[in-house]
């Protein structure tokens, strides 16, 4: 793997809990240093000046619109960015059946997700030029996902005027930022910590670094929860980035058109933790 890259790690999304009995404890409080074990199994920072960042392997949208991702001048400290785009209702910007446009890092062995693995995925964000709408959905821009088709073990998304973290299979469900408007057109910093568990000796630790601030926060743990957990029978899982918008729709009021921009995408094992 090549070493030209930057950082980022993965995600955050919204709402509340409910029905469920998992410890969820949220502290605002500068979160630990790495332990002496962690290493970085990816680095995705686009300096390469392409989408693929310069990795061999890594997956690019696969929406045929020559703008639904494309490099952008300009990053979170660096010379350069992906942007990712989405268009409702234009056949140009559906990818793999759904109006989405992400890349991902299922072709890169040694990043994956297993079972065991303790993970920290970062990453830096920009909605550029986001408007509010005024339907109920969400759009994803951030996945740890389960492979073989399955729904995600969680994602981060942006809903209405906040960002939220979900596991939508546990129905876990909180705001990480609970009011985005001032950071539009501003990055963004997340990082999601978790154990990758098939029983309930996993966790999520979502923490963020917004403009201004010199350090990532904590802002929701969900501790005593089965991490790895998809529908149908799998042994890995990867992450995605970009934006997805599959509840979306301009008929419930929502913008025909949204754009985020991506940099510094990082996955670090942090051992034993």
């Amino acid at each position: 793997m090549k070493k030209v890259h930057k950082r980022i790690c993965i995600a955050v999304c919204m709402a509340t809990v409910a029905g469920t009995a998992y410890a969820t404890t949220a502290t605002a409080t500068p979160t630990a240093s790495l332990p002496r074990e962690a290493s970085t199994l990816l680095e995705v920072d686009y300096e390469s000046g392409t989408v693929d960042s310069g990795i061999d392997g890594l997956t690019t949208t696969h929406a045929e619109a020559p703008d639904a991702s494309k490099i952008e001048s300009g990053g979170d400290g660096s010379a350069y960015s992906v942007s990712h785009k989405v268009t409702l209702d234009d056949p140009d910007y559906v990818s793999d059946g759904a109006p989405r446009s992400e890349s991902a890092n299922n072709q890169l062995q040694t990043s994956l997700i297993h079972v065991g693995d303790v993970h920290r995925y970062e990453f830096s964000v920009m909605l550029k030029d986001w408007q509010t709408g005024e339907g109920t959905a969400g759009d994803i821009i951030f996945q740890g996902k389960h492979a073989g088709g399955n729904k995600p073990s969680f994602y981060l998304m942006a809903k209405r005027n906040a960002i939220a973290f979900r596991s939508p299979l546990l129905r876990l469900q909180a705001p990480v930022v609970e009011d985005f408007r001032g950071y539009v057109n501003k990055w963004m910093r997340f990082r999601v910590d978790v154990r990758w568990a098939e029983d309930k000796t996993g966790y999520y630790k979502v923490s963020a670094q917004l403009p201004g601030e010199s350090g990532f926060t904590l802002k929701k743990t969900y501790s005593d929860v089965n991490t790895f957990h998809p529908e149908n029978p799998t042994t890995f899982g990867y992450i995605k980035w970009g934006l997805y918008r599959p509840a979306s729709s301009t008929e419930a009021g929502d913008p025909a058109t949204r754009v985020v921009q991506h940099d510094n995408i990082r996955v670090i094992d942090l051992g034993s933790s």
